[in-house]
């Protein structure tokens, strides 16, 4: 489906943007908690689930949205970041395929997918400040795409998801140890619990990426912190 693009972005001369990651892109000061948001799976208003999981430790957000277009898209994930940042200031904004969006929030960063741009045109884009993922799904690609330019690669589905159907068997703690090998942050995606928190981070990864765990809870606060507690322990 044809995107409709963003209106209205800030301009780039604006010297702010991208200025709210308190992180240089290269510093990993500890294990990162990456809540990646999507409308689909919060039981609670997502507003109020998102609020909690930034009040109990996330580290990042990653706004992840496929349905709505132009100014809507806008619309929601500046209401998404404006409330994030009213409760910490320095939470790292990542948004997920739009580099428009991200050029209109200040955002942290931008997350790239497999239809998005490379991570040389993002990078000349976005300029030195913006952080670049790249979702991958295998150690094989890790090595591969170790010089496209990404400061971090999502990798997933290290377990079977919590969020929605397996699209792709799980890959196990050998191939995420792997990818880690090449020396890139890996995040780790899919299936992470407080439970195997601690492999994970065993196996190499610099954090993890979290959406059903946290989204799909009753109490999405009280997981964070959970999940906060294990990756500050391991």
């Amino acid at each position: 489906m044809k995107e409709s693009p963003i209106s209205d972005p800030k301009p780039e001369s604006d010297d702010r943007r991208l200025q709210e990651a308190q992180r240089e892109p290269d510093a990993w000061d500890r294990p990162i908690l990456c809540l990646v948001v999507d409308r689909t799976f919060s039981n609670l208003p997502l507003e109020v689930a998102v609020a909690e999981a930034v009040d109990a430790g996330v580290d990042w957000i990653q706004l992840r949205e496929r349905e709505l277009l132009g100014q809507e898209w806008l619309e929601w994930a500046n209401k998404i970041t404006e409330s994030a940042r009213q409760i910490r200031p320095e939470i790292e904004i990542i948004v997920n395929r739009r580099l428009d969006v991200a050029l209109a929030l200040q955002a942290s960063g931008v997350h790239l997918g497999f239809d998005s741009v490379s991570p040389p045109i993002a990078r000349h884009v976005l300029g030195n400040q913006g952080r670049i993922g790249v979702s991958i799904h295998s150690s094989d690609e890790a090595r591969q795409r170790g010089h496209d330019g990404a400061d971090y690669f999502h990798l997933a589905p290290v377990f079977d998801p919590l969020s929605k159907k397996p699209e792709r068997p799980a890959l196990g703690l050998k191939p995420l140890q792997d990818a880690c090998a090449t020396g890139i942050p890996i995040l780790a995606q899919g299936g992470i619990t407080e439970e195997n928190t601690g492999e994970v981070i065993g196996a190499g990864a610099s954090g993890i990426a979290v959406t059903g765990n946290i989204l799909a809870s009753e109490t999405p606060g009280k997981v964070t912190s959970r999940l906060r507690q294990a990756l500050d322990s391991a």
